[in-house]
């Protein structure tokens, strides 16, 4: 079996490339880039980065990007980007098929962001969010309750008011 790849540190690395809902697929298949584990984005630019991200299809790699601004914020907006990258990556496990894992991290980012209503930062419209992810967790609560079947195509979170 091949060695894994580690970075300078030592810290395993998983080289693979990963389609478009961040799953790994084969060595030495076409993927879509990465986002740098490094990444450290300015607030606005981190959003308008997630909504490029999220109006492509590539939820996993928004939630990437709202994580690495979450490791940099102060300590009062800590909650409100781990909300926004869960929301992220509940969307991506709805769109894998996983309604366990996208109900309780919608659930969970939603309620990390409901804090933040009263006075939205950055332009974010953390209404319009709150009220996307209740949909959303109402058309994953239908689809648990209903016969087996396709996940709908639900729609993209706009982030800004």
């Amino acid at each position: 079996m091949p060695e894994r790849e580690r970075d300078a540190a030592g810290k395993p690395l998983n080289g693979r490339p990963r389609d478009g809902l961040g799953r790994p697929l084969p060595r030495g298949s076409a993927g879509i880039e990465r986002i740098p584990d490094d990444l450290r984005l300015p607030p606005a630019e981190s959003i308008a980065t997630a909504q490029d991200l999220l109006d492509t299809g590539m939820p996993f790699h928004a939630h990437e990007v709202f994580e690495g601004t979450w490791k940099d914020s102060p300590e009062q907006e800590r909650l409100l980007w781990q909300g926004l990258a869960q929301l992220a990556v509940g969307l991506t496990h709805l769109l894998r098929g996983n309604r366990v894992g996208a109900r309780s991290l919608l659930e969970q980012g939603h309620d990390r962001i409901r804090g933040y209503e009263a006075d939205p930062p950055y332009g974010l419209d953390i209404t319009g969010l709150l009220n996307w992810s209740e949909r959303l967790l109402d058309t994953v609560e239908s689809i648990s309750s209903g016969p087996e079947g396709t996940i709908p195509s639900p729609e993209v979170p706009r982030l800004l008011a």
